[in-house]
């Protein structure tokens, strides 16, 4: 799976919620400065070509939507950040987190829980 420029991570979010969209319906979920509506037609082709979006048309218009489920993107690009980050980690992961203060030792807890209760 070849890795989304932020632009692009930001089209695959609005095309997930959406589940189908236009290139003016993207647009009109961009809530930052809003580039050029061309500039938005290539980044969608892009993710087409990277295998992420497909798309059906109607004339000379087309109408995307995602091939890539957003759970299948997040576990590829966690396992990414675990592996080029934290060494494969998962114990430096959380540490990360502790120390800086994302995750409080209840919610550490509650994971404790949560994996202990697997069975």
């Amino acid at each position: 799976m070849q890795k989304l420029t932020n632009k692009e991570e930001e089209v695959m979010h609005i095309l997930w919620k959406l589940e189908k969209a236009f290139v003016k319906d993207v647009l009109a979920e961009v809530t930052d400065d809003k580039p050029h509506y061309n500039t938005y037609s290539t980044i969608i082709r892009n993710l087409e070509d990277k295998g992420y979006v497909a798309h059906n048309a109607f004339g000379n218009t087309h109408q995307y939507y995602p091939i890539i489920a957003k759970e299948e993107y997040r576990k590829a690009f966690m396992n990414n950040a675990i592996e080029n980050y934290f060494g494969n980690s998962y114990k430096s992961m959380v540490s990360f987190f502790a120390r800086e203060e994302k995750i409080s030792a209840d919610e550490l807890r509650e994971i404790l829980n949560m994996i202990e209760n697997k069975e």
